[in-house]
């Protein structure tokens, strides 16, 4: 028997691909999610403190970064893909066997 030598380097392989992508708690499409409302927060505070003040424009800004974090919490603990929740009873009226 003849050994074959390999011309290629042996590499070790990531096995973590198919894990989604988490950062500071947030999985997934949620980082793009706080991401988006951190900037809402930001702009908000920047047109509402040239508008009306600081601190109108502080508790507009307090209210969108912890409405959009509460948001964001419970959809995530829900699950990272959207589920269709059915509630009720549903009454079939044809079908066919009849």
């Amino acid at each position: 028997m003849a050994t074959v030598k390999s011309d290629y380097p042996d590499y070790p392989v990531f096995k973590g691909l198919q894990k989604p992508l988490e950062f500071l708690g947030l999985r997934g499409r949620y980082i793009v999610w706080a991401a988006i409302t951190v900037g809402g927060g930001l702009l908000s505070f920047m047109f509402g403190y040239m508008i009306f003040g600081f601190l109108i424009s502080l508790t507009l800004m307090t209210a969108i970064l912890s409405v959009g974090g509460v948001l964001i919490f419970v959809k995530q603990h829900k699950g990272l893909h959207t589920k269709k929740v059915s509630k009720g009873i549903y009454i079939f009226c044809h079908s066919r066997s009849y």
